[in-house]
């Protein structure tokens, strides 16, 4: 029986010929990332097992979670991790103001590329799939031991394989295909196991959406989720990394558990009601509801605070101004692409608009800081996860969309549909 494109990369990475799923490994690991939650926390527990790292290219920290610091305890954090980078003269560790949200700064820096094994102590870790790597979130003692060995022991996944057809209608997204598919399946829907996307509907898809897709697959259950390495990947890896790597393609004869067919002519705008991101609903089903109305708008993340986003929301937003009743953060996930807002003028409208513009951080996402929300408040959020009490108080409640969708809400003071505010062909 052949093998999937995450067990070849596994079996590389291992030093085998062949792995098959429930096969325990242990695996080389191209690089480790933790950030300024999770790499303080793994200090102590490396410092048990080694003087340094195994190797200062390969280990990445990135302060992005609590940055810039919203208190003494944060700003001790991120000052562990600063320390730390020093001492052990790390190649890659981005400081504010240099940096920006650790699941698009590594990508866009080059640190990250296809074929890689790649961990990092962030549940999202799993966005490099869109790059053709295995990638995936691990907790602060396996990412101390990775950091002080370069090795890791991994239970190799089943998959299911998502064969995309078609291509996806003007207001439809990346954000829009992984709610459909992880209302479809579910959000355990892919337990432990590989999410690989095929088709050749994948080829109508940009970067920028294959990297959402990605990032969400974790919230369907998946050990990772991975894309083919087709002309759109190597175009975007040859512009951003230095390194040299490698593609890898699923067998022929490659064993899926399931397979799902999607046509992305037919996803609709999609909308994730809380608490889980499996609460799928079109906006058709919501526009034949009464009007949600909504407190907040956030338009960022790892998840949406890409170039492309950024674009998309100021479309919507150019000319309008944010509904009285509505706050909107918008926040560039790097430095740089919150300078190429500055150059495109996008800037101008979401100011012009009412929209505050954060520095890059993850902030408002795990109610961190920069938009924190009050009891019975309900918010429109391009990040990825609605859980009770994620943004803010027990009582609020988050609705997860495309950057379009909350542009558009943004606008009406409730959730919105983008073909009806936007004019985009």
């Amino acid at each position: 029986m052949g093998m999937t494109m995450t067990q070849k990369i596994l079996a590389a990475h291992a030093g085998l010929d062949s792995v098959k799923a429930g096969q325990l490994i242990m695996a080389k690991l191209d690089v480790v990332m933790a950030n300024d939650i999770t790499g303080p926390m793994a200090l102590p527990i490396f410092r048990q097992m080694a003087d340094q790292v195994y190797d200062k290219d390969k280990v990445v920290l990135v302060p992005d979670h609590f940055t810039p610091n919203k208190d003494i305890k944060s700003a001790e954090n991120s000052k562990a991790i600063r320390e730390f980078a020093k001492a052990q003269g790390l190649t890659w560790y981005f400081e504010q103001g240099k940096s920006g949200v650790e699941h698009a700064i590594l990508p866009e820096a080059g640190v990250v590329a296809a074929g890689e094994c790649i961990i990092g102590a962030d549940s999202h870790t799993c966005t490099y799939g869109a790059l053709g790597a295995f990638s995936t979130g691990v907790g602060t003692t396996d990412i101390a031991t990775g950091m002080a060995t370069g090795e890791l022991w991994f239970k190799v996944p089943s998959a299911v394989k998502f064969v995309l057809t078609g291509k996806p209608g003007p207001y439809v997204s990346g954000k829009d295909i992984i709610i459909h598919i992880i209302g479809k399946i579910g959000v355990d829907g892919a337990l432990y196991k590989s999410m690989e996307f095929t088709g050749d509907g994948i080829a109508n898809l940009s970067m920028d959406d294959r990297f959402t897709m990605a990032n969400m697959a974790i919230e369907a259950g998946a050990k990772n989720g991975i894309f083919p390495v087709d002309d759109t990947a190597k175009a975007y890896l040859n512009e951003h990394t230095k390194k040299s790597y490698h593609i890898y393609e699923a067998d022929q004869d490659a064993e899926y558990e399931e397979t799902v067919e999607i046509d992305l002519s037919e996803v609709r705008p999609t909308i994730a009601f809380p608490h889980l991101p499996g609460n799928a609903k079109t906006i058709d089903e919501i526009e034949a509801m009464d009007p949600i109305r909504i407190d907040q708008v956030v338009i960022g993340s790892c998840t949406n605070g890409r170039m492309e986003d950024m674009r998309k929301a100021a479309a919507i937003l150019k000319g309008h101004t944010v509904h009285p009743d509505v706050r909107v953060m918008v926040v560039p996930a790097t430095q740089k692409i919150y300078k190429q807002c500055i150059a495109e003028g996008l800037l101008d409208i979401f100011v012009d608009a009412g929209c505050a513009v954060n520095t890059p951080s993850c902030g408002p996402c795990m109610g961190g800081h920069m938009g924190v929300m009050a009891a019975g408040e309900k918010c429109v959020s391009t990040t990825n996860r609605n859980f009770v009490g994620r943004m803010g108080h027990v009582d609020s409640l988050i609705y997860l969309a495309s950057p379009e969708v909350a542009a558009a809400s943004a606008i009406a003071g409730c959730i919105a549909n983008p073909e009806k505010v936007g004019d985009r062909s």
